[in-house]
């Protein structure tokens, strides 16, 4: 079973890698980041409504007390990492945004040995270190000669940390025994509630419905990178550590970078393949 949860958190770790394909297209029509991550919520939140409305509709059901689980992963993390993340790129680079969100696995060690009791191992503790290391090369920051601010360091950090209380507020979830479909439905509920007043929904609506080509790309951009991948990292977190689930999802910036090498036509430095080569053999291990 571990094998199959460990397949499954690193399947999401690809397809949340594949962001960029759908990100770029949504750029391209003049949307601003919190107006993506608006349609990523609010596409996420139907599509997984209409399929639990047809599969399971007892899945919708959630008891009022553990709505504070589902204001975590949506608020909390969805928003909160999502905001961070994206004005750390506006202060730093893509390349320094993606270094600081992958202080992810790191937040997730600690929080889920003070709450969950995880054993803080000494491969795990190897692991993310190597983690780390690979995503500083595969980003290529090593070498650059941009000046950081402390206040982008710091708004990055923010973002490692929203991106690790998804697995930390998921845990509690599970305990309480939601299913994963349940928890993502939720998740992106809350998430879309939230992220509404911070986007110009106008602008949202009107570009997302300006064609059924785009239509058709915000579907895929729910289906893929969202409601597949959340509900496989939810349901590998039952059979696998959150620190270890959190290293395992770090193959993303190496599908991403893959992606834009094979799509977008860029180059991969020595230390890019290197660190790329890292993240492979830690996750493998």
């Amino acid at each position: 079973m571990k094998k199959l949860a460990s397949g499954m958190v690193i399947l999401a770790g690809i397809l949340w890698g594949s962001m960029g394909i759908f990100v770029r297209k949504f750029e391209e029509c003049g949307l601003g980041s919190l107006d993506i991550v608006a349609i990523r919520a609010i596409t996420t939140m139907c599509i997984l409504f209409l399929f639990l409305l047809f599969y399971n509709r007892s899945l919708l059901r959630i008891k009022l007390r553990d709505l504070w689980c589902f204001l975590g992963t949506g608020l909390l993390s969805i928003v909160f990492f999502n905001y961070c993340y994206f004005r750390a790129i506006t202060m730093t680079s893509l390349s320094v945004a993606a270094v600081l969100l992958y202080t992810a696995p790191a937040f997730v060690m600690v929080l889920s040995y003070l709450l969950f009791h995880e054993k803080f191992t000494v491969r795990k503790s190897i692991a993310l270190v190597l983690t780390f290391v690979g995503c500083v090369f595969v980003t290529g920051i090593i070498g650059s000669s941009q000046t950081l601010s402390g206040k982008g360091i710091l708004i990055g950090i923010g973002a490692g940390f929203g991106y690790a209380l998804y697995s930390i507020f998921g845990r509690f979830a599970l305990k309480k025994g939601y299913d994963s479909f349940t928890i993502s439905f939720y998740t992106f509920f809350v998430a879309a509630i939230g992220v509404i007043p911070l986007c110009n929904f106008e602008k949202v609506i009107k570009v997302s419905c300006a064609s059924i080509n785009i239509i058709g790309w915000s579907l895929l951009f729910g289906f893929l990178s969202t409601v597949l991948a959340f509900c496989l990292y939810t349901a590998g977190l039952k059979n696998l550590d959150n620190g270890k689930a959190s290293i395992l999802a770090s193959v993303e910036p190496v599908a991403a970078t893959l992606i834009g090498v094979i799509l977008y036509k860029e180059t991969l430095s020595a230390g890019e393949i290197f660190g790329i080569r890292m993240l492979n053999e830690t996750a493998i291990s």
